[in-house]
């Protein structure tokens, strides 16, 4: 990935759904300190001044007037939000983007969708954008509550197992945002990232056209028999590899492993060496996540990280 990564915050919005949410959020700080300075003042005024008799009228009054001032306050940062959330979901579908997310214990898997079943996409962990074009994402979960979540380009949304719930976003600028999973859904929740990274058009056509090819067949000796190495393995029992009789539906499809910048859902870089550690014992690494160990020899180790290095 050669765009540049942000820093994750819903104080810088990338998209127009987050812009709306930041000056929501904006307004609602400044309203808050205005007031909270105020019943300051008035306090410290109330401690300060010497007491002296009010009469009811008076009393009456400042009452009503209190009352007053927070229903327009409160009245006024309803408006707000009520125009923020019809604001918020009013994007236009026009030359929409559709993909698929889906939430699992503790990875995403991506699905671009497209009339020609031939055509559709399937990866893990990382969801390509173009710029300046709306993205209609369909979310749902296989096992328990996530929730996906990108603050720079829009709030939360939840998935929920057997139900599909649609949620809009933009980018605005190229880069890579962060999402993650803001819902509690097991031990190693809090390393379920997802990249998302928003491309120029030309880029990103380039990139699907790339993802929508099986994948590259072994050059030498040694990329075969890494290739022979995970279909003798258990990986082929969980794994997917278009192209190959590998078939899996339970982990990330591996079709283009090499073309992701990150493995195990944001935890490490995609290097070799990382990936061998995570192929031996991802438990150790991860604790929790479904993959079990691996005992191979380190010949095999090798010829099969230098096979999972060619599908890019």
């Amino acid at each position: 990935m050669t765009a540049s990564t942000v820093l994750q915050s819903i104080l810088d919005p990338a998209g127009p759904q987050a812009a709306y949410i930041s000056r929501l959020w904006w307004l609602m700080l400044w309203v808050t300190t205005i007031v909270f300075v105020l019943v300051l003042g008035f306090l410290a005024a109330a401690l300060l001044r010497r007491r002296r008799t009010t009469s009811e009228q008076s009393l009456a009054c400042a009452v009503v007037a209190a009352v007053g001032a927070t229903v327009v306050i409160l009245f006024g940062l309803l408006i707000a939000s009520v125009w923020t959330g019809r604001a918020v979901a009013s994007l236009g579908a026009t030359s929409a983007v559709t993909i698929e997310i889906v939430g699992h214990q503790f990875w995403w898997e991506v699905q671009f969708d497209d009339a020609d079943p031939s055509r559709r996409v399937t990866t893990a962990n990382e969801l390509h954008v173009p710029v300046g074009r709306p993205v209609v994402l369909k979310v749902t979960s296989r096992d328990v509550i996530h929730s996906f979540w990108a603050p720079n380009l829009h709030g939360k949304r939840d998935l929920i197992p057997g139900y599909t719930t649609a949620i809009w976003i933009q980018a605005d600028r190229p880069a890579v945002y962060r999402a993650q999973c803001a819902e509690f859904c097991g031990k190693q929740h809090a390393h379920m990232a997802l990249d998302v990274v928003a491309e120029t058009e030309a880029q990103f056509e380039r990139w699907l056209d790339a993802q929508r090819k099986p994948a590259a067949e072994p050059a030498n000796e040694s990329e075969a028999r890494g290739r022979d190495a995970f279909m003798r393995r258990q990986c082929v029992l969980c794994h997917s590899i278009r192209g190959t009789l590998a078939r899996g539906l339970v982990g990330p499809d591996l079709t283009h492993l090499a073309s992701r910048g990150k493995l195990a859902a944001g935890t490490l870089p995609n290097t070799r060496g990382h990936l061998g550690g995570w192929i031996m014992n991802s438990q150790e690494i991860k604790p929790g996540n479904l993959m079990p160990p691996n005992l191979m020899t380190s010949d095999e180790l090798q010829s099969l990280l230098t096979y999972l290095e060619i599908l890019k």
